[in-house]
């Protein structure tokens, strides 16, 4: 569509661009350059930025046209060429329509916009004039769509409403690099009619076609050419000026997470340019919802451009107008807040309290909205769900009865079930949005950042919109809640964003540029009832594809982070609701299992949308977390952040169930962030050879905690391993299954894997399980000519199977879900499988009628498998069992003395002797691996004697789960006194302990005085006082006394 030269992109006057990217581009109120008496560097001159088209055929064209519509029929004979007419030369549309479309497309287009008008004449109501004109091409090349539109409005109804979200959703969501398309977006200057004010809004979606064989770079520092990326269409229409915009705009967002955002004056008019790159599908309905954040401040847009390169990078481009006669803040002032809110957008661009067609005189802000959201998502997970009566009822009933527990665990499922559900939350944020504004000034008056306000030129907008509102205590809050809100279930819900601002210790919600919002919490506002363990620390993560969280129990912790996939609607319910709760039972069995380690238990958990990219919500969470413990220092980018915790925080990650393979891009990510000191340990699970990983599966580090409970029971009840049968879940294809069939020698009778489940009663084959364990395949694979005539192999998607003993198998994956039920041996290893598989409803299905347990011994290989009371359950009926937080932490020692060496070495260091040279370990490296292989067998070892030494002394009155438990939280809570006293602080003491606790490669290579001025403190002490911790409890068990602690340290020093 024509429009005036002052809506195009872009010469620029002065220079756009000033250093490389760490210089800040993201310039808003207060921190503008200067150069001279210019006062913004961001400046264009009104000149176009690409070329508007001129169809040398629009005549001839236009002839046919005429002469097809008047065929058709529908219009009157003495109208056709005035309509004809009107649509060519009056309303603006742009040269590239008449170009693109056939000369029947464009008459069928005149006659609906005359249908349009009669329609909207017998309803005698100019403003009913709707025009709705679409073609989609088949092949999936492109689209064309045209409707009426006000300027400055975001329709809530009719085919404006939708037509932005259906282009995001058909194509530009969808975009990516070898599969791509681009938009121009048109507003028409003339109106629809001569009655009706309307403009058209037309979009032009084209499919890129990038060479196959790009022209070459004319660069020579290595950086992207433009030029060698782009869509030939894209060059053949934008301006020289334009490509160098978009070539720095481009740069940025390859050094760079989150959105890169400049706004550009235009020179002799009010026009304002927001110019926004990122990488391609980096967030998704976000071009639509920007027309809904400019439309919020009285804007409008002439002209609107999303284009897309080979290289993964997408840059939109809007030309932002004032509204005549509106009483919006200036365009001056709104363009710098659409900025800045434009960054929350990425985060959120589909967040249903930022309302359709609102504008700044009602209906939330973006940061409002967004506020609402976060607090939306608390709310879901921590309104307090049980409350007094459940808690009245938990003391009545007795947990250590099956029946009373099974009781109590239907009423809190139900409860977190019925009483707060997403919906209902949502309905009482829409009904009180007065009150979630104060909430959310009363939020904001804590964390906006002091920097936005101080020392410029004007406040921005978000700002202002503080000041005017008189800011509550908690308090008056509390009460003004009390007394608006009659219902309680509405209060409660209102209360939890007051519980979550006092809790919210640091943030990056005001952050510039981000991926997602993140939260550090102070979690005092846990209640007791429902987490008697009160972690050290939260992270709680939202992003627009995502929800998460991290949880540790001490400063200095790890543990894995966790993503957890959702089948369909349904499931994804479930899994919300117990998200937190999963977090919180992984993070505190990691820290039961952690008891001698310097690193406390954590836990961190991610939950996608319905189809969102595991990868993506991965990479935006890290980040995310990344910004609350690496302080801002790059203006406009990274700012500092209000931090009421004030002091710095290390996270250690590790990998769990579907992140295995991301742990080498958070390690470098790290370090591209500037964690200089620590990204050579913020993950474990890295790559052997890049990284300096030390793989748990290839050294078989978990599996050899597991190995020594089993070896212990054979050697003190004198039993040999070949005469032994045995049931294992978890197969041959994973770490754990592999390895217990790798170092065994048993009679196994039954494996059950994720492909189904091989039994054989005679005990199947050694050989072709080793088979199967070496190349890592399931069960599925197994040769059936191998097995006995009792044995067989059901595949989970197998139906209808006759067993040996007459049974018909139904369904195969119902069959492998109770598999773990059914057979009988006398060793039972969970070595997979998921949380509470065994549970108070399920575990008598493991005693036989004449109360004989299935098993005589359990060693519980895979996490949380049974659940405490299924534990209990089976014990009382004397079997022999040890529990995970004992059994299964080979691997988290493993990964403890990783962390350790990324901690020591330098990284020139680090790359000398934990990486690999020509595809070999260094000595180094492989010294370090058997180290820790003898911490591993040594540390299980000696809790194994631990816990069967205290249960003969109590004569088998305690259970070894609780034995294990107790051992835990001794040890935990003697570790937490030893790091606050003072005994750290004896010299002699603490050189006798390190040289103990750090294994003798790592001495030898850098020396016990490097090390100890290397290492951070915090985890110095967690070092010392874990060491002294667990090998004193070991010696003298959970009962030594003070005078048994005197001698142990006595003979350290000695």
């Amino acid at each position: 569509m024509s429009t005036p030269p002052s809506s195009t992109p872009s010469g620029v006057s002065t220079p756009s661009f000033v250093g490389g990217p760490t210089t800040s581009h993201l310039s808003v109120p207060g921190q503008h350059h200067y150069s001279g008496s210019e006062q913004s560097l961001h400046r264009l001159k009104n000149v176009p930025g690409y070329t508007t088209p001129v169809f040398k055929g629009k005549e001839e064209q236009r002839a046919k046209v005429q002469a097809d519509v008047a065929a058709k029929g529908f219009i009157p004979r003495e109208l056709v060429a005035n309509e004809v007419n009107w649509f060519y030369s009056h309303l603006g549309i742009d040269d590239t329509y008449f170009q693109a479309e056939s000369v029947d497309v464009i008459s069928d287009h005149i006659i609906a916009l005359f249908g349009a008008k009669v329609l909207a004449y017998t309803k005698h109501d100019p403003t009913q004039l709707v025009i709705d004109l679409e073609k989609i091409d088949e092949q999936g090349n492109g689209a064309t769509f045209i409707h009426s539109s006000m300027p400055g409005k975001t329709a809530t109804e009719g085919p404006g409403s939708t037509c932005e979200s259906r282009i995001d959703a058909l194509y530009l969501d969808k975009s990516t690099p070898t599969d791509a398309y681009r938009l121009e977006t048109y507003r028409s200057q003339g109106s629809i009619s001569a009655t009706a004010s309307q403009q058209l809004r037309c979009y032009f979606v084209t499919k890129c076609h990038f060479p196959e064989k790009p022209p070459p770079s004319t660069r020579t520092d290595g950086k992207t050419d433009i030029r060698t990326v782009s869509d030939p269409v894209f060059l053949e229409k934008a301006s020289e000026n334009t490509l160098d915009l978009y070539q720095n705009i481009m740069w940025n967002v390859e050094t760079r997470d989150g959105p890169v955002i400049e706004v550009f004056e235009v020179e002799g008019s009010r026009e304002r340019r927001l110019v926004i790159g990122y990488k391609m599908g980096g967030t998704s309905k976000f071009f639509s919802a920007l027309s809904n954040l400019y439309h919020f401040y009285s804007l409008y847009s002439a002209r609107k451009y999303v284009e897309q390169f080979s290289n993964g990078v997408t840059i939109i481009s809007l030309y932002l107008n004032p509204l005549p006669e509106s009483h919006a803040p200036p365009i001056e002032h709104s363009v710098f807040q659409v900025m800045k809110e434009a960054s929350l957008l990425f985060c959120l661009p589909d967040n249903p309290f930022f309302y359709a067609g609102a504008g700044p005189h009602g209906g939330h802000a973006v940061q409002e909205a967004t506020y609402a959201y976060s607090g939306w998502v608390f709310a879901q997970h921590f309104c307090n769900r049980l409350g007094p009566a459940y808690l009245a009822l938990k003391n009545i009933l007795d947990e250590s009865n099956a029946s009373h527990a099974e009781v109590l665990n239907d009423i809190k499922r139900r409860f977190r079930e019925e009483t707060f559900t997403r919906e209902s939350i949502a309905q009482v944020i829409h009904a009180h949005a007065d009150l979630i504004n104060l909430l959310y000034v009363n939020f904001a008056m804590v964390h906006y950042p002091a920097s936005d306000q101080a020392s410029q030129l004007m406040p921005t907008l978000s700002y202002q919109r503080l000041q005017t509102q008189v800011p509550l205590s908690d308090q008056d809050l509390h009460d003004k809640i009390r007394r608006t809100v009659p219902n309680k279930h509405e209060q409660q819900v209102l209360e939890s964003f007051l519980i979550f601002n006092k809790h919210v210790l640091k943030t990056n919600f005001y952050q510039p540029t981000k991926v997602a919002l993140s939260f550090r919490l102070a979690p005092e506002f846990l209640p007791e009832v429902e987490y008697p363990k009160k972690p050290f620390g939260m992270f709680f993560v939202i992003g627009g594809e995502f929800r998460g969280f991290h949880i540790r129990f001490r400063d200095v912790a790890r543990g894995g982070i966790r993503i957890v996939m959702s089948r369909n609607r349904e499931n994804y319910s479930i899994n919300q609701r117990m998200l937190f709760d999963e977090n919180y039972g992984l993070a505190s069995t990691q820290s039961l299992k952690n008891k001698d380690l310097p690193e406390g238990g954590a836990k961190g958990i991610i939950l996608p949308s319905l189809g969102a990219s595991p990868r993506l919500c991965f990479e935006k969470y890290v980040d995310a977390i990344i910004d609350l413990l690496i302080p801002g220092q790059s203006p406009g980018i990274k700012e500092p952040i209000i931090d009421l915790y004030g002091k710095p925080e290390i996270l250690f990650f590790g990998p769990d169930e579907g992140t295995a393979d991301m742990m080498d891009w958070a390690a470098l990510h790290a370090r591209v962030r500037g964690a200089e000191t620590w990204w050579k340990s913020f993950t474990t699970g890295k790559s052997a050879e890049t990284l300096g990983g030390i793989p748990h599966d290839k050294f078989g580090m978990t599996s050899l905690s597991i190995r020594q409970y089993v070896l212990g029971i054979y050697k003190q009840l004198g039993l040999r391993e070949k005469d032994i049968t045995k049931v294992q879940t978890g197969g041959p294809d994973g770490d754990l299954g592999s390895n217990e069939i790798l170092l065994s020698s048993d009679k196994t009778v039954a494996v059950i894997d994720g492909s189904g489940v091989l039994a054989d009663p005679a005990g199947i084959d050694r050989e072709e399980l080793v088979r199967l364990a070496t190349l890592r395949v399931p069960v599925g694979n197994f040769n059936t000519s191998k097995l006995s005539k009792d044995g067989y192999l059901v595949r989970v998607e197998d139906q209808d199977v006759k067993l040996p003993s007459g049974e018909v198998v139904l369904d195969g994956t119902d069959f492998r879900n109770g598999a773990h039920l059914r057979f009988k041996a006398d060793l039972f290893v969970p070595c997979g499988g998921r949380p509470e598989a065994v549970n108070i409803s399920n575990v008598a299905a493991l005693v036989d009628s004449e109360g004989k347990a299935h098993f005589k011994y359990v060693v519980e290989g895979a996490n949380l498998f049974l659940t405490q009371q299924a534990r209990l359950y089976l014990e009382r009926r004397k079997v022999i069992l040890f529990k995970d937080s004992s059994t299964n932490k080979g691997g988290v020692t493993s990964s403890s003395l990783e962390v350790l060496a990324g901690l020591a070495l330098s990284t020139q260091e680090y790359i000398d002797h934990m990486t690999f040279k020509d595809g070999k370990p260094s000595p180094f490296y492989e010294s370090y691996v058997r180290d820790i292989q003898q911490k591993i067998t040594e540390n299980a070892a000696a809790e194994f004697q631990c816990i069967w030494r205290e249960h003969t002394r109590s004569q088998g009155a305690k259970p070894r789960t609780l034995i294990s438990d107790e051992l835990s939280s001794t040890l935990n809570n003697l570790q937490a006194e030893l790091e606050s006293s003072d005994l750290y602080d004896d010299g002699a003491s603490k050189a006798a302990v390190m040289a103990r606790a750090i294994p003798r490669t790592l001495v030898d290579k850098v020396g016990l005085d490097t090390l100890l001025q290397r290492l951070p403190e915090p985890y110095q002490r967690a070092l010392f006082s874990s060491w002294v911790a667990s090998h004193f409890i070991y010696k003298y068990g959970v009962n030594g006394s003070s005078v048994d602690f005197f001698h142990f340290i006595r003979d350290l020093s000695a």
